[in-house]
């Protein structure tokens, strides 16, 4: 046997034998196992992690029936911390050394995935766009889950008629229709991308809501309730400070705000090397410990809210509405997008069922409610 047949076969055992330890055959008979196509697959695992699983995937070398599942077994197994190449050591070493989401890049997040065609976030969200996590507690459907969550958003900030609301990071402009309606508040909205500033101030035309195209650390003025719906991901554990100032100095006295992201398990660097590079550049999941240290001295925890395996049902949603507008979409996106968008939610939704990340909602007041606060679920 040649040296290249010899190191190839002991890349293919040692995978192999990973995948194992978690339950997963390779060209098993279970929906959780997995497909190879390519036998050059296992040289680009081991050389690249992370990476190299998604990308070998999106290149079609290798295929699984029920993706999500085989990401639960592999990261409940904690099997992706078994291989750990250079592209994690590159990713820390960049998060150090570069300030994520500075003002010079704090719009390319906004470029690269936001601002792809409207048609793609309109046929996988729910009515009313919202991309982030649903609420299903007594929900049966998507459009359901994600009413339940914008209910249960103003009845944890005690929305009242005649408040004046910001939400920071306002997506396609769902939640601000919704308070605007529903509680007559007046609203301002901030985001950095183009497509959803131009769809948000559409849907919000015959409102008392102004939708700006404006980065975080510039808006000014005094808010009695301040929400931020799945922002604070795209901020950069070197700017967290800087987030709960910038908070902090628009919010009244009395006022709430409330902070809705996905959270991480252990302090991190970085995010993964293949969702940073295809999916959400220069992003990271925040830690229980990040935040905290970034709010001190700037606000009181009145609520801490984890309902993180709402998340998994989410995600699985979104891939099935997905996958039905798919055939109006592939005219648009070719093959290679549709395996990485299915990976994307795929493995995600596995991430989340596994409970390596969670989906926190905290309420935070400046000085404290006098008669304290009131836990809403």
């Amino acid at each position: 046997m040649n040296p290249e047949a010899l190191s190839h076969g002991g890349s293919q055992d040692f995978v192999s034998s990973v995948f194992y330890r978690a339950g997963i055959a390779v060209n098993g008979k279970a929906p959780s196992d997995i497909q190879i196509h390519n036998p050059k697959f296992y040289d680009r695992v081991l050389a690249f992690g992370s990476l190299g699983l998604g990308d070998s995937y999106i290149d079609g070398w290798w295929d699984c029936e029920d993706l999500s599942q085989f990401f639960f077994l592999l990261l409940r197994a904690r099997l992706d911390e078994q291989v750990n190449p250079a592209t994690y050591l590159y990713q820390s070493i960049k998060s150090k050394v570069f300030q994520l989401s500075s003002r010079a890049d704090a719009f390319k997040i906004g470029e690269v995935h936001y601002d792809l065609d409207r048609d793609l976030y309109e046929a996988m969200l729910d009515k009313n766009m919202i991309y982030t996590c649903g609420y299903w507690k007594n929900a049966k459907t998507l459009d359901e889950a994600q009413e339940h969550k914008l209910k249960l958003v103003c009845d944890k900030l005690y929305i009242e008629p005649g408040m004046r609301v910001l939400d920071i990071g306002c997506g396609w402009g769902g939640f601000l229709k919704y308070c605007a309606e529903k509680y007559q508040v007046s609203g301002v909205g901030i985001t950095v991308s183009r497509e959803q500033a131009a769809l948000a101030s559409k849907k919000c035309e015959n409102l008392d809501v102004e939708i700006r195209l404006q980065d975080y650390r510039d808006v000014v003025g005094k808010f009695d309730r301040i929400v931020s719906l799945g922002m604070v991901e795209h901020v950069g554990k070197k700017n967290y400070k800087t987030f709960f100032e910038t908070a902090a100095d628009c919010l009244t006295h009395d006022g709430l705000f409330l902070l809705h992201t996905i959270g991480g398990n252990k302090s991190e660097a970085g995010t993964d090397p293949w969702i940073e590079r295809h999916i959400f550049p220069n992003s990271m999941i925040p830690s229980i410990a990040q935040l905290g240290q970034a709010m001190e001295d700037l606000f009181i925890m009145e609520d801490w809210h984890n309902f993180g395996v709402d998340y998994d049902k989410t995600l699985l949603s979104w891939f099935e509405n997905f996958d039905k507008g798919w055939p109006g979409l592939s005219g648009k996106f070719d093959h290679a997008f549709y395996r990485k968008w299915k990976y994307y939610l795929l493995s995600c939704a596995g991430s989340f069922r596994a409970r390596r990340n969670q989906l926190w909602q905290l309420v935070l007041s400046k000085s404290g409610l006098p008669q304290g606060y009131r836990s809403i679920r």
